[in-house]
């Protein structure tokens, strides 16, 4: 049996195949490509958006599209539709309700959005012309590289994708500053001859294209679901306790991560349940700082002395507040060294002797002799004489006989 040459074009979800007779075949493959989104609404149709589908071009580039052509189209389809100058090729990756859903999503209105039109399914020759754009690609960004760095621009070429047609081509680019590239843009089309299109991205756009494994052992966020970016504070950072250390927080595009974003609302909520304590608490046997604050766990930790962690004293943030309200009325609250139950407990774990090499081992003949019923003297191993009479005064045989 011959063996199958199958490319998987991850960018863009599909796999490509050449047959034995020289023809080429093109197969939607789902949960290939990045931010693949899952129709949990499958087998439901909407009138609304009945004949509106999701087309999906390379990396993140989407776009919904009505079905112009009266065709049967579905999932996976490889189709034609409009573009502003000639035509481009892409893939139908979400039908029916969960179309509605998604355009919710993006702030676009069903029935008042105008949706470019799906001209027919691709042919044969659609997809030859569509496989040869994609060949360019590569050889094209490596060149745009020399040639922006020949005029001395400032930018770097992160991306290049060519129209199905092969007329077209998106330059995606990143800068720190305003780059003016109105020489580099007939530079290009003199050197390419096609039409030339520069988008600008972030550094997490990048990310999002590039794609890397994070330090949780995970695939980047960006690059698997994330489609909206967010503005990322150090104010998130704050909030959850975290060391404001660059290194830590920054992730592979050098921004802050994404993830910090997650649980920011969570800390934000139980801060704003949390007591104000500006002032040392008045209590009858002194003044007691706050020192520490547990925002997950409702704990506040206070010490007579504020610059000792020796002696602290965790409090609940219901006790903290009865304690407030006495303050508030001029009277003292009670000690904290009466209350026995809220002393500080260490949840530290000893890790000492982890790394031993034998701690896997079995331990069995260590109990043996750890047990002191095991440690009585031992008799003498030396070989006795035999007896000339057994237990009961019979003669003992010898073992030669």
């Amino acid at each position: 049996m011959e063996e199958k040459h199958i490319k998987y074009d991850c960018e863009r979800g599909c796999t490509t195949e050449r047959t034995p007779e020289g023809s080429l075949q093109c197969q939607y493959k789902t949960g290939c490509c990045k931010l693949e989104s899952f129709n949990w609404l499958s087998g439901i149709q909407q009138e609304d958006v009945r004949d509106i589908f999701e087309v999906r071009f390379k990396n993140t580039r989407k776009g919904f599209y009505r079905n112009a052509s009266g065709q049967l189209l579905r999932t996976g389809d490889f189709v034609v539709v409009e573009a502003a100058n000639g035509h481009d090729l892409g893939i139908i990756t979400l039908d029916g309700a969960i179309v509605a859903r998604q355009m919710m999503r993006h702030h676009y209105n069903p029935q008042t959005y105008e949706c470019k039109k799906i001209y027919r399914k691709a042919k044969a020759l659609d997809m030859e012309r569509w496989q040869e754009a994609i060949a360019r690609e590569h050889q094209t960004m490596i060149r745009a590289r020399q040639i922006a760095a020949e005029m001395k621009l400032s930018m770097k070429i992160g991306d290049v994708e060519f129209q199905g047609d092969g007329t077209k081509a998106i330059f995606y680019y990143i800068a720190d500053e305003r780059v003016d590239f109105r020489q580099l843009i007939k530079v290009f089309a003199e050197e390419f001859r096609i039409r030339i299109e520069m988008k600008q991205i972030g550094a997490r756009q990048e990310a999002a294209l590039i794609g890397d494994i994070g330090v949780c052992g995970r695939t980047l966020c960006c690059s698997t679901h994330i489609v909206d970016f967010h503005s990322i504070t150090t104010q998130s950072a704050r909030c959850q306790d975290l060391s404001l250390n660059p290194q830590k927080l920054a992730g592979q595009c050098g921004k802050l991560k994404c993830c910090i974003n997650y649980e920011a609302a969570v800390y934000q909520d139980a801060i704003n349940q949390m007591p104000r304590v500006n002032n040392p608490l008045i209590l009858q046997d002194g003044e007691a700082h706050l020192v520490k604050t547990d925002i997950l766990k409702g704990l506040m930790t206070f010490s007579y002395d504020p610059h000792s962690l020796a002696n602290t004293y965790p409090l609940p943030k219901e006790k903290v507040i009865e304690i407030l309200k006495l303050n508030a009325r001029g009277k003292k609250g009670p000690s904290l060294m009466n209350q026995e139950e809220t002393h500080h407990q260490t949840e530290f774990i000893s890790a000492v002797g982890d790394e031993k090499i034998d701690r896997f081992d079995d331990n069995k003949k260590n109990n043996k002799r750890n047990n002191p019923a095991n440690n009585k003297p031992r008799p003498n191993n030396k070989k006795r004489k035999p007896k000339k009479g057994g237990e009961h005064g019979k003669p003992v045989k010898n073992k030669e006989e």
